[in-house]
């Protein structure tokens, strides 16, 4: 038994709660500093709110103000936050956590420096505590599945495969598999760009909805399980879509370091196939390929936290700088190239006969 401790009080972090206490881990979760009404609810009922259901019983709740305490003798750190909150997570968090520490990471994005090279979180946390034993998570994982103890395979990557396997001698059990890997740049960069190309398989079931006559921002019929009579989601498309989505995945994974198999695993096919049938990214796609400005979307979704809308302008403009210096060419990606136009609310029409 060991104890495991968690910041970040999200939906994917505090998920992580069930294959930890189901492999008799005693889990502290504590709240960022957007979570004081998450940590509240757990403190008063168990129930975590956003899902909907009681956490297990060997998890103690900690607001942000009281991580000093759950500090103590913790076997493994959890970074639960998402892409927003890296930085809050580097200064505020990282300091606290003891020297040669276990870090797991959750949070998937790239960070962009201006000779159009990326750096993965764990680059940009070991900038910040090269003491530190970082390992990442990355892969499709559908938090009310794995809560559920439905079957959920994952990658697990770490500079040293012993950090690896300890991740998963910590976490792995007879529904979460994880599979240690060293490959950290095509893990970590292919669990972020995937949601990019989620929103591009996406837009063609918002293009077959705009044929349907629906131009507005309702809900798909598909998804809330509506009356479909007359909407045929369009297979052939989607297909078109994810393949050329899977091939420039392959193509950046290896431009920024990685290796291009990746692309074909968990980290990759896996995780884009589960994120383009629904979730944010997924919505957003839909509502781009029914017509609706990014703006409209916006003002549609709320506050809803789009991760892909930052990788998307990151990674387009860091090929823009690698095609500049002769690395790359940018005929390799018109769909990485459309995305990015209809997010930064420019006119683009896909240009099928430059696929493949």
């Amino acid at each position: 038994m060991s104890i495991i401790t968690i910041i970040g009080a999200g939906m994917m972090g505090s998920a992580i709660s069930w294959p930890a206490t189901d492999n008799g881990h005693i889990v502290r979760l504590v709240g960022s500093n957007l979570n004081d009404s998450v940590i509240e609810s757990i403190k008063k009922t168990g129930i975590h709110p956003a899902l909907k259901c009681k956490l297990p019983e060997n998890v103690f709740p900690f607001y942000f103000s009281e991580i000093k305490e759950a500090i103590p003798d913790t076997e493994l750190f959890v970074c639960g936050v998402s892409s927003f909150g890296l930085e809050w997570f580097a200064t505020e968090v990282l300091p606290f956590l003891p020297q040669d520490a276990h870090l797991m990471v959750l949070t998937k994005g790239l960070l962009s420096n201006h000779d159009g090279y990326l750096h993965t979180t764990l680059h940009y946390f070991n900038e910040y505590r090269p003491d530190l034993n970082i390992s990442a998570v990355g892969g499709p994982c559908i938090c009310s599945e794995l809560i559920g103890r439905h079957l959920t395979m994952v990658s697990c990557c770490a500079a040293e495969l012993s950090t690896a396997q300890h991740l998963k001698a910590l976490l792995n059990t007879n529904y979460y598999h994880l599979q240690p890997t060293t490959d950290v740049i095509g893990v970590e960069c292919a669990v972020a760009i995937k949601n990019t190309y989620a929103v591009g398989v996406a837009l063609a079931l918002g293009m077959a909805e705009r044929e349907a006559g629906i131009t507005d921002a309702r809900p798909s019929s598909w998804q809330t399980g509506a009356d479909t009579t007359g909407f045929t989601p369009y297979y052939n498309h989607q297909a078109a879509l994810f393949a050329q989505s899977c091939l420039e995945m392959r193509r950046l994974v290896r431009l920024f370091g990685g290796n291009e198999d990746v692309v074909s695993g968990l980290a990759g096919a896996g995780d884009l196939y589960v994120t383009s049938q629904g979730g944010r990214n997924g919505r957003l796609g839909v509502l781009l390929g029914r017509g609706l400005s990014m703006a409209q979307i916006q003002e549609a979704l709320g506050d809803v936290t789009l991760e892909s809308v930052p990788i998307t302008k990151r990674v387009a403009e860091a090929v823009r700088i690698r095609a500049k210096h002769g690395e790359v060419s940018l005929k390799q990606f018109p769909l990485l190239l459309h995305l990015d136009a209809l997010i930064s609310h420019q006119p683009s029409t896909i240009d099928w006969e430059s696929f493949g």
